[in-house]
């Protein structure tokens, strides 16, 4: 039984039902764990995105690195394979997901997420990530 509310507490959320949501969390999880060239992760998105992958994945390289650069503590990443995901993740989905509308709510996320007041470098990442899914007919929702 503690180990039920131990995995509760650390995955609060099931994976987003938008297979896009789902492919760019798969590529967040990846550059997270293995690093910004992760081969996996370009592949995936490759194979989603065919010849169009490089827009995709530059900016979610870009994301993950100002994520990276602007976070004051620690951001939460489970496993590729996990089948439910930490609550910054789920705050990284909403964020993708609503920029376009919602931008108030994704300030404020985003805020919260890097525990910092000046986040319109990150959330400028955020917004080109969606959009450059969105432009390929494959927008994040969640």
């Amino acid at each position: 039984m503690a180990e039920t509310q131990t995995l509760a507490a650390a995955l609060p959320h099931l994976l987003p039902a938008c297979s896009h949501a789902r492919v760019a969390l798969f590529a967040v999880r990846r550059m997270g764990a293995h690093g910004l060239a992760d081969a996996r992760a370009a592949h995936t998105l490759f194979t989603v995105f065919g010849q169009d992958f490089r827009r995709p994945l530059v900016l979610l390289r870009t994301l993950m690195a100002d994520l990276a650069v602007h976070a004051t503590g620690q951001i939460a990443i489970a496993p590729c394979c996990c089948g439910r995901m930490t609550a910054a993740e789920a705050a990284l989905m909403t964020i993708l997901a609503q920029m376009e509308t919602a931008p108030d709510k994704a300030r404020f996320l985003m805020a919260d997420l890097l525990g910092v007041r000046r986040i319109d470098g990150v959330l400028t990442s955020a917004a080109a990530v969606s959009a450059a899914f969105a432009d390929e007919g494959r927008p994040i929702r969640y």
